[in-house]
């Protein structure tokens, strides 16, 4: 009898589960009905016309094949599109993934023009921060048939999301593209409210030097990396400054910051060290007491998919009580 009920039971549940599946079919198949932008019609449909940061509109007639990017932050986004394969030159600059350490070398600011026409790319991926420096260059590409696209020069999260949108879009991978914002701006949330918790009185005031002395920059306002320090609730002392921009010792000794973050250790040896014997910043808060941290600078300054994890690291340096 026992038996009996168990069999009864595990048909019953048999039945539950195909009907389910059979309801969750229909509604699958009603909300394919009510919004045809199915998986199907996020996949891109060449040609497809690109407005890029310099307003030109670029056609490209198919899936691009080879690509060559100019600047490591285009070839960061092409490789999380799953590019790797396709991308065949990258700038003396690029250092991830490490992938590109076997791909071929183009220069740096001043492109090698007969090096990037050599590997016959059909599409570049040029930078606004750097184009208006190499207009000719630019249209010597285009006039020997290849496609160039500017991606914008990135001053907040939301033109870093257009930038991945950008080159999903001329590429092929819109739907990768989408993934991997959303992914960011999963972080992105998930960081802010654990910054809530941070009362105005507990929130610290941070300097973040991105070359050092003597000729100190710093991120101001309109920079992505003052956007990071809001979302994590600290203050940016160079806030009333606007870009990145050169500061003098005395402004930073004045602001007196209660954290100093140095972004430049992958080529200086012991950055924090030089901060803490500095002449003059003795008395600056982050001095006397010892908070003064490098963070890893590729994640925090290149315009990228790793920027959500730059605001971590930051996060995790400025507030460990609240963040680790």
């Amino acid at each position: 009898m026992k038996k009996f009920y168990s069999f009864l039971l595990v048909l019953l549940l048999s039945f539950g589960v195909l009907a389910g599946c059979g309801q969750s079919d229909s509604n699958e198949k009603a909300k394919k009905e009510e919004n045809p932008q199915s998986e199907e019609t996020e996949k891109t449909e060449f040609p497809v016309t690109i407005k890029d940061a310099s307003d030109k509109e670029v056609v490209i007639e198919k899936k691009p094949e080879r690509i060559v990017s100019l600047i490591p932050s285009n070839t960061e986004i092409a490789f999380s599109l799953g590019l790797g394969d396709e991308v065949v030159g990258v700038s003396d600059y690029d250092t991830y993934p490490k992938e590109v350490a076997n791909k071929e070398k183009i220069g740096g600011m001043d492109f090698n023009l007969e090096k990037i026409i050599s590997l016959n790319p059909d599409l570049v991926l040029a930078h606004g921060s750097s184009a208006h420096n190499s207009t000719e260059g630019l249209q010597q590409l285009r006039d020997s048939g290849i496609q160039v696209i500017i991606v914008n020069d990135a001053k907040s999260f939301e033109e870093v999301y257009n930038s991945i949108e950008m080159v999903g879009k001329a590429t092929g991978e819109v739907k990768k593209a989408k993934e991997i914002i959303s992914d960011m701006k999963g972080k992105i949330a998930n960081i802010k409210e654990k910054a809530a918790e941070i009362s105005e009185d507990e929130m610290k005031t941070v300097y973040v030097e991105v070359s050092p002395a003597p000729d100190m920059y710093t991120t101001g306002k309109n920079t992505f990396m003052s956007e990071m320090l809001e979302i994590i609730n600290a203050n940016n002392v160079a806030g009333d400054l606007d870009g990145w921009v050169k500061i003098d010792q005395e402004a930073i000794i004045k602001k007196n910051p209660d954290v100093i973050i140095t972004t430049y250790g992958y080529y200086t040896e012991d950055p924090a060290g030089q901060v803490l014997s500095r002449d003059g910043w003795k008395d600056i808060n982050a001095v006397k007491n010892k908070q003064v941290i490098d963070v890893h600078s590729e994640i925090v300054t290149r315009s990228g998919p790793r920027l959500a994890e730059g605001v971590e690291e930051l996060a995790n340096a400025i507030y460990p009580d609240v963040f680790k």
